[in-house]
């Protein structure tokens, strides 16, 4: 006997309502999945960005340190000298010889001047002011500068490209990481010439410093905590740090920071 058409239809009605409940499950489930991942995605990005922070507090701490480090050599070996000398001189006057006196007494105000002003530019080099204030080009001139008064380097300072401001806490890095190889090159490099690069391309921010140093044999057994910090702090700015000395000869070390990353962020 041949099955009425309402027979037929309430089967169909059936599987469909099953494979509509089916496909409705199965879109829920990928959904839940997609929304699981999503939120496992954001909670490594913010574990990231966390450890990044982490890692930017370190280094901070780390600047703060060789700060105070700096401060007390200058103040030991430049200050401390220009203030000793003035107060032996006023301690050694020559009460009986007046144009003696006033020699001594002129000299000892001109020591102690020098002793104000190279307090001064100190503590603009070592403050944060002069890059978060000026720009990482302004601080490096300023730095630069100073080198350049001392008589003993013959030092430059060369821009190229288009400069744009990064964030401030980029640029204080990459100020501390010039300072610690200047650092170095005046503690062990015997140097004459310092050149630095700063080159601007679209993608990429480039920092050469260039010596004529003696150089040094560029393995791990050579590596002090002045260039494990440089290397670190390349790597808080999500950069590379390269190291080409020839024993010698000299040493030219290269920093690469990607400026697209600062883009993304911003």
């Amino acid at each position: 006997m041949l099955k009425t058409p309402t027979e037929f239809l309430v089967p169909f009605i059936i599987v469909s309502v099953l494979f509509i409940l089916a496909l409705v499950v199965f879109v829920v489930i990928i959904v839940y999945r997609y929304q699981k991942k999503q939120h496992a995605y954001y909670k490594d990005l913010e574990t990231i960005k966390a450890i990044h922070q982490n890692e930017l507090l370190q280094s901070q701490l780390e600047m703060q340190e060789q700060t105070f480090q700096n401060i007390s050599r200058e103040i030991h070996d430049n200050i401390g000298q220009k203030l000793t000398l003035a107060k032996l001189q006023l301690n050694t006057l020559p009460l009986t010889d007046k144009v003696q006196t006033a020699v001594q007494v002129s000299g000892s105000v001109n020591m102690i001047s020098e002793a104000i002003n190279d307090l001064s530019d100190i503590s603009r080099s070592l403050s944060s002011e002069i890059v978060l204030g000026n720009g990482i080009i302004k601080a490096l001139e300023f730095e630069t500068s100073q080198l350049q008064k001392s008589g003993i380097y013959q030092i430059s300072l060369e821009v190229n490209g288009n400069p744009i401001f990064l964030e401030s806490n980029k640029e204080l890095l990459i100020f501390r990481i010039v300072q610690e190889a200047l650092s170095n090159v005046i503690k062990h490099a015997k140097a004459s010439i310092i050149d630095i690069q700063l080159q601007y391309d679209p993608d990429v921010l480039s920092l050469i410093i260039n010596d004529n140093g003696i150089g040094f044999i560029n393995d791990r057994s050579s590596t002090g905590l002045g260039l494990l910090n440089m290397k670190k702090r390349a790597l808080q700015l999500f950069g590379k740090l390269t190291i080409d000395s020839l024993y010698g000869i000299g040493t030219k070390i290269i920093i690469e920071i990607p400026l697209n990353e600062n883009k993304n962020e911003n």
